[in-house]
């Protein structure tokens, strides 16, 4: 008898269960207080945007260029004429080195050259006078031959003297080093008093940040797409601090590498940024973002609208009856918090953004400000 009880018992337990309301298509669970009134719900319009599809990377600001500056000669430093980080043009004068010891060799030089002139003078002179005898048979082969090579010899002096001449100018010009591109000057390594000693030392490196580059690498997948594109116009390209997008640097695609790197399976590209508020900085961190094309008019709703269920994603679409549908969609990039449905929806319907919890297909909604506490909300989605 008890047995039978049992069975009895057992076989009511499962009609019940069979006889429960199944769940929405989308695989939402069945609405609970269904029959106490409407489900409280906030909701949003799908919009029509142009919405940019963009390639997302972790990239590295990099100097557009960067100089060592070493001396080409050796001597004392006796002057610095710039401040430590600060910017400087091309051609403005960085270090003086003691010129005095230059300027002696220079002096030397120039006093051997009008000497080493003036025994040339001397040589021609005797030249032509030996010349005119030999032409007139009074003056032997021999002191022909003998006062041509003293010509020539004398010539040679004169030529070895303004190489050194000019030598000595050199290296009394460089003396006054200079800075050869526009940036911004690094640690001094060596200060004024101290003797640097050529071309060793390195005095200061100079890092030119406007303009700037920031490298990074895309999956490879993405390389055709990109070289399509960017053979077709110039690619923009965004870097901005982690979470900083109010402050992003605008930029374009400069540069794509001539090989994709085998060990990572990713291809290394650069972008050239103008860098005018020096928000990026060389060696930085940087988020980046490659605008590769537009969607036109694409159909965007926010992205926590978008639901994943047994079957797929759906949206739950308010329906002018204040019921829902849980309509199944095809959804596709996320930009700035929207989420863009390619199939499935279109501009100006009423979505679901909060409250999907509570909701099953043809549930009764009321719609509530989306001001509302958010601790109450959270409350409700975990009875």
């Amino acid at each position: 008898m008890k047995a039978v009880l049992f069975t009895i018992a057992a076989t009511a337990i499962l009609f019940t269960s069979c006889s429960r309301k199944s769940p929405a298509p989308g695989g939402g669970k069945s609405a609970r207080g269904g029959a106490g009134g409407p489900v409280s719900i906030v909701v949003a319009k799908s919009e029509a945007k142009d919405i940019p599809v963009n390639i997302e990377a972790v990239g590295t600001v990099q100097a557009y260029s960067s100089v060592s500056i070493r001396s080409q000669v050796t001597g004392k430093i006796v002057q610095v004429h710039f401040r430590e980080g600060q910017e400087v043009k091309a051609g403005d004068q960085l270090f003086t080195i003691d010129p005095r010891p230059f300027q002696a060799a220079m002096n030397q030089a120039q006093a051997n050259l009008q000497r080493d002139q003036a025994s040339m003078v001397n040589g021609r002179l005797n030249f032509e006078r030996t010349s005119n005898l030999f032409y007139s048979k009074i003056a032997s082969q021999a002191d022909y031959d003998a006062a041509s090579a003293a010509y020539q010899s004398a010539q040679s002096t004169v030529i070895a003297d303004g190489a050194a001449v000019t030598n000595a100018q050199l290296n009394l010009d460089y003396t006054a080093i200079k800075s050869p591109i526009d940036g911004r000057t690094g640690n001094v390594t060596i200060k004024e008093g101290n003797i640097v000693k050529a071309p060793d030392d390195v005095l200061v490196t100079i890092t030119q940040i406007r303009p700037i580059y920031v490298a990074f690498s895309v999956p490879e997948n993405n390389l055709p797409a990109i070289r399509h594109q960017a053979g077709n116009q110039s690619l923009p390209v965004a870097a901005y601090s982690s979470g900083d997008t109010n402050n992003a640097a605008l930029g374009e695609l400069t540069f794509i590498d001539n090989s994709v790197d085998t060990n990572t399976g990713t291809i290394l590209l650069k972008g050239t940024f103008q860098n005018s508020n020096t928000v990026l900085w060389p060696g930085q961190f940087v988020q980046t973002s490659l605008v590769l094309s537009n969607l036109t008019q694409a159909t965007v709703v926010p992205s926590q609208s978008v639901q994943t269920g047994q079957n797929g994603e759906f949206i739950f679409v308010v329906k002018a009856d204040n019921t829902v549908e849980a309509r199944p969609i095809t959804a596709g990039i996320t930009y700035q918090g929207d989420r863009v449905i390619t199939s499935g929806l279109k501009p100006g319907e009423t979505v679901v953004t909060d409250g999907q919890v509570k909701l099953t297909a043809g549930a009764k909604v009321s719609v509530k400000s989306p001001d509302t506490n958010s601790g109450t909300n959270s409350t409700a989605a975990q009875e």
